[in-house]
């Protein structure tokens, strides 16, 4: 007995070491605007309304442990989504170890991507017709509603049914299928298939075609001539192709603004979400007009791409499509 308390009082004379924590970055009050939209893409007064959509969940209630403040975690995912590098390069720009980016970034695009349906709605009714008239000012295309196209964002190998994620360019990719209107705002995203699931399938099984289909007017979705025999079809490939482009600007525009989305180091489970919230942000930034500094240079209108003329019997095949809400194709074609 006498040991063991001569053992506690040897113990108890050892002095506390206060834990050291690692100095954080203060992007907020050391950068500069322009230097803010650089490195996150975002400026100082749309990260604070970032950061206010995340709060309720993302708000510790204590400051035990040093906890992060929610401006620093939108930072911390801002940064890795923006510029696609390791989590251990971000944390060391931002203070903290390649564990804590990790949970951060999972945590901040699980919350975005659970907002996903408040920032991203096709037209209603009443915003149809200005959606029309945009896109009939774009490429003089009547009628149009949305462009639609597939896009893969490049994973690395899963652990889990890695054959699934294989595509045509024998890459591991998530599918992703994203309707656009002619402003760049995306209106319906579908985020959960794996690259090796052909575009037409996603289509199919998407809610917005089972949507669309009860429509009475068919067919609803436009593709462009293989071939234009014709002046009136081949002037309806020229609005096609000058419309088409806004899906393809898009793409670009989504994947420069978010270098992520050109090779993502997670598992497929993660990757849709980083995927969704790089979505709304996208929809964040495009509605408030967010500067986008490396602009992206996209093919010029009038370009005939090789998969333009990828057309079969089935409607949707064609790469890239657009929504149209003509009763006739005939009918579109000779209006033109």
């Amino acid at each position: 007995m006498a040991g063991v308390v001569h053992r506690y009082h040897r113990l108890g004379r050892r002095k506390y070491r206060e834990r050291m924590y690692a100095k954080r970055a203060k992007p907020l009050a050391q950068y500069t605007t322009e230097e803010l939209y650089a490195h996150f893409r975002f400026g100082r007064h749309d990260i604070k309304y970032i950061a206010d959509l995340v709060r309720p969940k993302l708000q510790h209630k204590t400051k035990r442990s040093h906890a992060l403040s929610v401006e620093e975690q939108c930072l911390i995912a801002l940064l890795f989504y923006a510029s696609g590098t390791f989590y251990q390069v971000v944390g060391d720009n931002m203070g903290g170890d390649k564990s804590t980016v990790s949970n951060v970034v999972k945590a901040v695009s699980v919350e975005l991507a659970s907002l996903v349906n408040e920032f991203v709605s096709f037209p209603k009714d009443d915003q149809m017709a200005q959606t029309k008239r945009s896109f009939f000012l774009l490429g003089n295309m009547p009628n149009t509603i949305g462009v639609i196209d597939c896009t893969p964002v490049h994973i690395q190998a899963p652990h889990e049914r890695e054959w699934q994620y294989v595509n045509r360019k024998w890459r591991h990719s998530i599918n992703v299928q994203l309707v656009a209107n002619a402003d760049l705002i995306i209106t319906n995203c579908v985020v959960n298939w794996p690259g090796s699931v052909h575009d037409a399938r996603i289509l199919r099984e998407s809610a917005l075609y089972r949507k669309l289909h009860a429509y009475p007017l068919l067919p609803w979705l436009m593709t462009s001539f293989p071939v234009a025999h014709t002046p009136e079809q081949a002037g309806f490939n020229s609005a096609h192709c000058k419309t088409r482009c806004t899906i393809e600007c898009l793409n670009g525009v989504l994947k420069r603004r978010f270098a992520c989305l050109n090779y993502l180091r997670v598992e497929p489970k993660v990757a849709c979400s980083i995927i969704l919230a790089c979505i709304v942000f996208h929809n964040i930034a495009t509605r408030y007009n967010v500067p986008l500094d490396d602009i992206y240079d996209g093919p010029e209108p009038d370009e005939v791409q090789p998969e333009d003329a990828i057309v079969s019997s089935h409607f949707c095949l064609c790469l890239a499509k657009i929504w149209y809400t003509m009763p006739q194709r005939a009918a579109s074609h000779s209006s033109l």
